[in-house]
Formats: structure tokens, C-alpha cells, sequence
């Protein structure tokens, strides 16, 4: 996608929608407006490995920059979602202040995320966990890893699960110009869009981290910020009974847990999820996905 370009096509029935029913589409979700709360302080953050250098299901995908796609990177740092947003003019369409951070209003329902992927080794084993509970998540996927992966974003949307723009190389939005925030979130968009034959509804800004510019791009692309409720660390490597322990101590009707699939060693979030997922469904939760 050409710096500044727009979608076209399906992109554009997207921002109409956006246009008109940005605020109807997403009730289930509760925006902290006065700032973030305490689950959703900074959290995951460590190197990547890099991804296979040829694409499974075909050739190479273009990536944000024109005539070179963006290699995988070592890309963590502190997640700042208690980064705040600054006070802006209001966009057309219109646009959010703050992400949605957990659900309101559909009883005892949590939202299990994954972000960074997909990766080979390990969202494979996170799906069949999911498919064997008959539980659907959203996955937050950045675009040279879906470039790769494309089989697994297939199978991703065939379970039902919700396929999110994670950007397309993980960078520190606030630090980009427009023009780049456009190209990481417009190119990830196009090629979930090339494979799914339907473009990203939800974004998550890399490390949590928001701002001005990201909001009015992600509504002109038709998609709705969601940060979390519960960060389970599990970036850190905190050993499975610490990434069990804080999903189920954070459990409550609307969280929004935050995990990894990609993005360092993520055994333990595989092996973790094995555990509380269960564990959540005996206790009376419903695993649930937006639907807009």
C-alpha cells in the first residue's frame, strides 16, 4: 500500500459503517475515560524470533515500506497502555479518546487475546486448546508474521476466532509519523483482507501504546481500539503457575486478558492456557469474542 493511499473497495463500506454506527457497534465494551486502570498497567514486552524467510502459502507479501518488506525485529519494551492520549480534534469519522479496555453488559463473559502471531510453534497448540473447549479468542496479528503464517490465519478464522491488526512490525506508534502509522496498520489490514476476503474490525497499538494519529487512522480503516483488563506477563516468562494465577485471580464478567502467541518463547503461555482455561469454564465464565 502507497504511503498516505487509502483502502478502496470493502475498506470503504468499513469506514461508512464506522461513520455511522461507531459508537452502537461496540457497546459491549466499556472505554475508561478517565484514564486507565490498574490490570491495564504496563506489561509484556521481549524479543521475537525470526520468522521463516519464505511465505507457506505463497509468495512474499508486500509490507509497509514500498519495495522492501520490514524484517521481524526484536521489538519489546515496556507496554505503556496507562499512556495517555492527548487532546485532540474530532475526526471524521468519528473517533475514540481511549481504547476499550473490557466488555459491559453481557453477563458473566470474559475475552481471551493473543498478540505478536501467528507463529508455527505455538498458535497451533493455543487453536486446537480453544477448539477442543469449544471457546473462541481474538488474535492480534502483525503482518510480517501473518505474511508468513497465512495457513494459520485461515484456520484462525475458520474456528470462529476474531483476527485483529497488531500493526504490521511491532513498532512505538507514537513515535511514526502519520504516514507510517497509516502504512502499519493499512498494510496489515490489506493482507488479512487478501486472505480472509474481510478487512481487521479491531486493533491493539504495540505495546500499548496510543495516540492521536493511531485512533483517527484505525476509524478511517473501520476499526475499533481494544487494549486489556488482566496482563498475564507472560512476555517475561514467569513460569505457567504465575500466568494461571493472574488469569484467575483477574477473572471477573467483562475482562479482557491479554497473552502472547508469538514474540519470544511462549511454551508456557501454551501450557497456561491448557490449565485456566478449563478451570474458567467450570467456574461458570463463558469465553466470548466482540461481534460488530
Amino acid at each position: 500500500m502507497k504511503k498516505d493511499q487509502m483502502p478502496t473497495g470493502r475498506r470503504a463500506v468499513l469506514r461508512i459503517a464506522a461513520a455511522l454506527g461507531v459508537t452502537a457497534t461496540v457497546g459491549v465494551f466499556a472505554a475508561d475515560r478517565f484514564g486507565t486502570t490498574e490490570s491495564a498497567a504496563p506489561g509484556h514486552g521481549a524479543g521475537r524470533a525470526p520468522a521463516p524467510t519464505h511465505s507457506p502459502g505463497g509468495g512474499p507479501a508486500a509490507g509497509p515500506q514500498s519495495g522492501a518488506r520490514l524484517r521481524p525485529s526484536a521489538y519489546r519494551l515496556q507496554p505503556m497502555t496507562a499512556y495517555a492520549p492527548p487532546a485532540f480534534r474530532k475526526a471524521v469519522p468519528p473517533v475514540r479518546q481511549r481504547p476499550f479496555l473490557r466488555m459491559s453488559g453481557v453477563g458473566r463473559s470474559m475475552v481471551l487475546t493473543f498478540d505478536d502471531g501467528p507463529d508455527p510453534r505455538y498458535t497451533p497448540e493455543i487453536l486446537a486448546t480453544l477448539r477442543r473447549h469449544g471457546c473462541r479468542a481474538m488474535f492480534f496479528v502483525c503482518g510480517e508474521m501473518v505474511a508468513e503464517n497465512q495457513d494459520l490465519v485461515r484456520e484462525m478464522a475458520a474456528d470462529g476466532h476474531v483476527v485483529g491488526n497488531h500493526s504490521w512490525s511491532h513498532p512505538l506508534i507514537p513515535k511514526l509519523r502519520p504516514s507510517r502509522i497509516r502504512d502499519e496498520l493499512g498494510s496489515t489490514s490489506d493482507i488479512v483482507e487478501r486472505i480472509l476476503g474481510t478487512a481487521p474490525l479491531w486493533y491493539r497499538a504495540p505495546f500499548g501504546a496510543w495516540n492521536r494519529h493511531s485512533f483517527e487512522i484505525g476509524a478511517e480503516l473501520g476499526m475499533e481500539p481494544l487494549a486489556w483488563t488482566v496482563d498475564t506477563l507472560d512476555w517475561t516468562e514467569p513460569g505457567t503457575d504465575s500466568i494461571v494465577r493472574r488469569v484467575l485471580d483477574g477473572a471477573a464478567p467483562g475482562v479482557v486478558v491479554l497473552s502472547h502467541d508469538a514474540g519470544g518463547n511462549r511454551s508456557q503461555s501454551v501450557a497456561a492456557l491448557k490449565r485456566y482455561l478449563p478451570e474458567l469454564l467450570d467456574a461458570g465464565y463463558s469465553i466470548t469474542v466482540p461481534r460488530r
